[in-house]
């Protein structure tokens, strides 16, 4: 039996947490394993706090379940390691830790997939579920890390270059079999206790977005891999719990933090020289394909005005805003979905 400490970030969607405790609930009337839940609410400031304690007390979950309230809201990153770090500080640390979206519902054995294949995988750092729509339709779950050849295809969107450019897309095959991957989606993803020990907590420098590609790239220079679990079933409700890619609205422009998350990970990874010849390089592609998306009159479903953002905040210095104004940013984001 292994012990797992689930961790759940919120803002301002507590009608979403409730739903996805009532299934942990329901993991729980079958796991072989001992699991508690961290609720961290992250300073949402409509009483999201107050209402999920009041749930759990009101549910009887009390006895697995605890709610957190953060003093500010630091980003995703940082709410995970409010819970995650005095967890393993203290005298019964876990011996994994999952990562769930608000937005998630685990169905049932998909915590326990997720354990078993970690405990009897000694090189595996970090495993990750299928994702599901809630038509039981699979979501993308398993991820290539950026590079200059991935963000080539992704920005010109042209069939024969994909083709060739496959092995690099970002996107990595859903398999029917586990298969080692760059990173997970951190919608839900296990992470052995070992990798925190070797490379810390997750990087609160990222507000939201890339904290997980981050987390999972540092595994990996540390040695540990990371593995898709395909017999773990967790659905997803994509974009309810940011507004960034919530599909009423595909054409929202994204906030400033997604850039100045892509900006950190790219720098960090790649060096400030490489950065910049992905970024360059990523602006071109996607240039030419607005041309010939224009010329070919094909629906236009990217984020408004994308071009000029990734521009201001890659070469211009854009994203260099403070905590506090990507705070703000993000808060307008969730008033607008």
């Amino acid at each position: 039996m292994s012990h797992v400490l689930i961790v759940v970030v919120n803002y301002r969607t507590a009608e979403l947490v409730e739903d996805g405790l009532v299934s942990i609930a329901a993991e729980l009337r079958t796991t072989r394993n001992d699991l508690r839940t961290v609720i961290v609410d992250n300073a949402s400031g409509d009483g999201s706090a107050e209402r999920l304690a009041a749930f759990v007390e009101r549910s009887g979950f009390g006895a697995w379940c605890d709610v957190i309230a953060a003093p500010t809201n630091g980003g995703f990153a940082a709410g995970n390691n409010l819970a995650i770090e005095p967890a393993l500080r203290s005298d019964a640390p876990p011996d994994h830790v999952l990562l769930l979206n608000p937005d998630a519902r685990v169905l049932p054995g998909a915590v326990d997939e997720l354990v078993a294949f970690l405990d009897s995988t000694p090189a595996a750092g970090i495993a990750g579920s299928q994702l599901l729509h809630p038509s039981g339709e699979a979501q993308a779950s398993t991820f290539r890390f950026p590079s200059l050849l991935s963000e080539i295809d992704s920005g010109l969107r042209f069939g024969p270059v994909t083709k060739l450019l496959e092995r690099h897309r970002i996107l990595a095959p859903i398999t029917s079999e586990p298969s080692r991957t760059g990173w997970v989606a951190g919608a839900s993803m296990l992470v052995r206790r070992a990798v925190f020990e070797a490379i810390g907590p997750m990087d609160e420098g990222f507000f939201l977005y890339f904290e997980e590609t981050d987390f999972c790239r540092r595994a990996a220079d540390a040695g540990f891999e990371s593995w898709y679990v395909p017999s773990s079933h967790v659905v997803h409700l994509v974009g309810q719990s940011t507004g960034v890619t919530n599909a009423k609205d595909q054409n929202r422009r994204r906030p400033p933090y997604w850039f100045e998350s892509r900006r950190r990970y790219l720098r960090r990874h790649h060096g400030a020289l490489g950065a910049f010849a992905i970024d360059a390089a990523y602006a071109t592609c996607f240039a030419l394909w607005r041309l010939r998306r224009a010329i070919q009159r094909k629906p236009d479903t990217d984020p408004a005005g994308f071009l000029g953002d990734l521009v201001r905040h890659s070469f211009r210095g854009g994203a260099s805003e403070r905590p506090s104004e990507l705070s703000r940013a993000r808060e307008d984001t969730q008033r607008a979905a």
